[in-house]
């Protein structure tokens, strides 16, 4: 699993959504959207953001929306953030686990060691 590119639809859409204010946005958060989701991932990855990172969630902002170029920015971004902090990946990751499982209503999950179900 390439953490950087599952995230990717997420943080672009919240940055579709709210522009370069998406690192301070916290309405909605709570909400079971992909605006909301890529909003918390942007907010773990980059925090309150610094100048680099609000230049390069700007340029995706700003940016038409076939311009690759700025949005491999963001997920390189988002790689070297990875990269200083082993641990972020991991708990991005499991954001994403979350989303996954929370997206399935198929029916009974059962979790855990010796559960019987039947």
């Amino acid at each position: 699993m390439d953490t950087a590119d599952d995230v990717m639809p997420f943080v672009t859409a919240a940055i579709d959504a709210y522009g370069t204010g998406v690192l301070a946005k916290t309405s909605e958060l709570a909400a079971d959207t992909e605006v909301a989701r890529g909003s918390r991932i942007l907010q773990r990855v980059f925090g309150r953001g610094d100048a680099r990172a609000h230049q390069v969630i700007g340029r995706v902002a700003g940016a038409k929306p076939d311009d690759e170029s700025g949005r491999a920015a963001l997920r390189g971004a988002i790689i070297e953030e990875f990269r200083s902090d082993p641990l972020l990946r991991r708990e991005v990751a499991a954001m994403l686990s979350r989303v996954v499982l929370g997206s399935h209503d198929s029916g009974m999950i059962v979790t855990g060691d010796g559960n019987r179900v039947g």
